[in-house]
């Protein structure tokens, strides 16, 4: 049987789907975050091959026929040095198909839905919306990086937490359920030791926090309800920024956040706020792997089996 593969590499985590023609799954896998921006391209690259590696075991990598690469921070691979570091680890993991690169934004939406044209919203590690016409990104908002962006994104979260949390010691208040948490994690005990320890991990690192206001957010802590709803009309607002008010065609939610409590409140807010269908996705590399089987079969091939 013919396969095709597809990958779907962000700030967190690699995954990879192999998939037959007839849309069943027949391997995958797992490795680290591989966005070169957020990574050294040389770790990102070794984790696409680990991914590839897991997938393919026990099958015949000869038979793959088309493979999609769907990746946050794509625009990287313009730089001949990191395309080569992703196209050898392509390589040995015994694939002779072509790497098909495009945006972690197109492999959402086509998880989501067959539809050619919509919206994308990831919101993961970081934070980017995508305006789709014929499967491609056409228009972007957001997704400018931790630095200077990623609005309502894990990062975004993460950093809030703490933000909300150093506010509570310098007025010396009562600490609720998220801020001792994040005092916690941090493994600090005070206000300086809390700013040192954030500020000697790499900054990617805010995001090991986001969960932590979900979890406050079920026990109703205020810190973590303001810090929820506001993520979620930032994320609106970069959805909103690719759509014109009248368009109806479908906006596709995937990424970490989708299944938390950011993702039901944001789901919501675009439903109040557009005259369209929100769908939540939570599988970048199964749209990345049905483009692939797209390139060979055309339109109409079969959409993934669920796993």
């Amino acid at each position: 049987m013919d396969l095709v593969v597809g990958l779907d590499a962000g700030g967190t985590s690699t995954r990879a789907l192999v998939l037959g023609l007839d849309g069943a799954r027949l391997g995958q896998g797992l490795a680290g975050g591989a966005n070169p921006n957020s990574h050294p391209p040389d770790v990102a690259a070794a984790h696409i091959g680990e991914a590839l590696a897991e997938a393919l075991d026990g099958l015949d990598s000869r038979k793959v026929r088309s493979g999609v690469l769907g990746m946050a921070g794509a625009s990287r691979m313009t730089d001949p040095a990191v395309l080569d570091l992703f196209q050898g680890a392509w390589e040995r993991a015994g694939l002779h198909c072509p790497m098909r690169v495009i945006t972690d934004c197109e492999a959402a939406f086509a998880t989501g839905t067959s539809s050619a044209d919509g919206t994308v919203l990831v919101a993961g590690t970081g934070s980017i919306a995508g305006r789709i016409a014929g499967h491609r990104m056409v228009g972007q908002s957001g997704g400018y990086g931790w630095l200077i962006g990623d609005d309502g994104s894990a990062f975004w979260l993460g950093r809030e937490a703490v933000r909300a949390t150093l506010k509570l010691l310098d007025l010396d208040a009562p600490l609720e359920g998220l801020a001792t948490a994040v005092l916690t994690a941090a493994g600090a005990r005070n206000r300086g030791q809390l700013i040192t320890a954030v500020n000697a991990a790499a900054p990617i690192k805010l995001a090991q926090f986001a969960p932590l206001v979900s979890s406050a957010y079920h026990h109703g802590d205020p810190e973590a309800l303001a810090i929820v709803a506001s993520a979620a009309r930032l994320l609106a607002d970069t959805a909103t920024a690719v759509r014109e008010p009248s368009d109806t065609s479908p906006i596709v939610l995937v990424g970490s956040l989708i299944k938390t409590p950011v993702g039901t409140h944001l789901k919501q807010e675009l439903l109040t706020r557009c005259n369209a269908p929100v769908i939540m996705a939570t599988e970048g590399a199964a749209g990345a792997a049905w483009l692939a089987a797209v390139d060979v079969l055309g339109p109409d091939a079969p959409r993934p089996s669920r796993s």
